[in-house]
Order: C-alpha cells, then structure tokens, then sequence
C-alpha cells in the first residue's frame, strides 16, 4: 500500500463502524486497517478508524453531530476501458451498491466529458462521482478526492490549486478545462474541471456558479501526515488562515478547506498503546492548537 501524505478524514455522528464496513464491502481491494478508542473528549467517546478502499486510506471517527460530509467534497471513482475491459458492468454494479437511501446529484448516463457517468451521495452522506474514463493519456488512480468550489469561492479553483502546489513537494497540474460563455451563471474562464497533483496524489477541483446549500466544511477534512515537528510548523503557518478555527490540530484555509495537520508519530501512540495511554495523549491533545509532538509523546510515556 502506498505511503500517503494527505488522507481524507470523515466525520460521522454515530456511523463509523456500520459505515466503513459498508463501503470495505463494496469496493474491491478494501481493508480496515485499524480501529481505536479514543476515550473522554468533547464528543464522548470516539471510535477512530483507519481503512483502505480499492488501495486508496482513508479515516474516519465518529464525533458527534456538529459536522456532516457534503458535496463539496466528492470522491471521483475512475472506471478505465483500458485496464478492464468490463469497466462499463462494474461502474453500473457499484453505482447499485451505493443507491439504497442515496440522493442522485446527476443521474448515471451519457454526459459530453464521458459516456457513463454519473454523480451519487449515499446513505451515510459522503458523495461519489462515477466514471467511465477515456483510455488515452496519463493513467489515475482509481479514487481521486475533488473539491467543489461555490459560493463566496466560486472562481477560485485554479487559484487554489496553484497555491496547493505552492505548499506541497511532487506537485503539478494535470488537465484543465474551463468553462465557455454562455454557461451562466458559472463564470467564463473558471475552472469547469481541473486535475492537479500534490505529494505524488491525484486531486480534482471545479468551480460552480450555482447557488448551493453547502460549503467546505469539518464533516471531510484532508489530514497531513507529518514526519517531524519542522514539517508541522510549516504547514500549518503555510496553510492556516483563520485562526478562530485553529484547534487540535485542526486549521481552515483561505478558501475555508478544512485541513489537519498531523504526525505519523501520532498514529503510531494511538494504535500501539494502551487505553491509560491514549487517553493520556488525548488529553493532552485536546489542550492544544498546533500539535506538539514532543509534549504528545511525554504524555504517552
């Protein structure tokens, strides 16, 4: 499994476990790694989970009511011809797993950028852009995070990729496409879809014009696994831009993307030690806004 830097981290009220088991269920190659307790937070008791799908890790905890995951984050799932020659059945087997007590964003079909597609938010609320992908140029991987940007941001897509790239090492921009006039009220020139690069991982991006009932927000943040306290401090003086929202290691962009800041260290004391130990160091977690390394690892001591 590759070392990811950056791993979506879902918040759930109530639902991890029956969640996760739903979606190691039906994706292929799918795995949970891990599942913790963390004990007396602001939330009660929180069980953490680690997990795998179709290679891809991702967290997820459950925290209570306060946030829930939107469209503004969506997972595209990539269906190659080229690589599987029934790409077509299993785009349409998996959109059937997903559709029980599912909204449909954009019905599956025929649209001008692919010939299946189709755009899903399922019973736990997290949402999956299904598609039928074109053979030629770069492969991707089979699930890419895209980040819908409305409202107050609406038109700052490529800006934020750009500043992304800016912050992040083995960064580029793949494909961009823009929207001509005449698709208002999605502004002319803005992103209608672009694919970008950061720490050798795939993301996406667009721009809609559309009024929506939703924006970034806690419910999927992108959480950074750090190797060192230097690396900490960097991203989080690059990246935090609204320090009212600074706890836990916890931080809001300029574009109001949620993004934590953390350690592999920290995932190695939370699933190596003993209860008395994870809630030492969730203690001692809970007091801070960046993270302190050291001080996490004289609490486990």
């Amino acid at each position: 499994m590759m070392k990811q830097r950056i791993i979506p981290h879902i918040w759930f009220d109530n639902q991890v476990l029956e969640a996760v088991q739903f979606y190691t269920e039906v994706f292929e190659d799918s795995a949970i790694i891990h599942v913790t307790k963390l004990e007396d937070t602001p939330s009660g008791d929180c069980d953490l989970v680690w997990f795998s799908l179709s290679g891809y890790q991702f967290m997820a905890m459950n925290a209570g009511p306060y946030f829930k995951p939107n469209p503004s984050i969506s997972f595209f799932v990539n269906f190659d011809p080229g690589s599987d020659p029934q790409a077509k059945e299993h785009l349409d087997q998996l959109w059937n797993k997903l559709s029980e007590g599912s909204t449909i964003l954009m019905p599956l079909g025929e649209y001008p950028f692919s010939s299946h597609y189709g755009w899903i938010q399922d019973t736990f609320g997290l949402s999956w852009q299904l598609i039928l992908t074109r053979a030629e140029g770069e492969p991707r991987p089979k699930i890419i995070p895209s980040l819908l940007f409305v409202n107050t941001v609406n038109g700052k897509a490529e800006e934020a990729t750009r500043f992304y790239q800016s912050v992040f090492r083995q960064s580029k921009m793949g494909e961009i496409a823009r929207y001509p006039g005449g698709m208002e009220p999605n502004l002319e020139g803005s992103a209608m879809f672009i694919d970008f690069m950061l720490e050798g991982q795939w993301f996406a991006a667009m721009d809609s014009g559309y009024e929506h009932p939703f924006s970034f927000n806690e419910g999927i943040s992108l959480m950074i696994e750090c190797d060192s306290q230097e690396e900490v401090d960097s991203y989080w003086q690059q990246l935090s831009a609204d320090p009212k929202t600074e706890q836990c290691g916890w931080l809001k962009d300029l574009y109001g993307l949620s993004w934590q800041v953390s350690a592999r260290r920290i995932d190695e004391m939370l699933y190596t030690g003993t209860q008395e130990q994870r809630n030492r160091v969730t203690q001692a977690f809970l007091e801070m806004k960046k993270i302190d390394i050291a001080k996490l690892e004289n609490a486990f001591r």
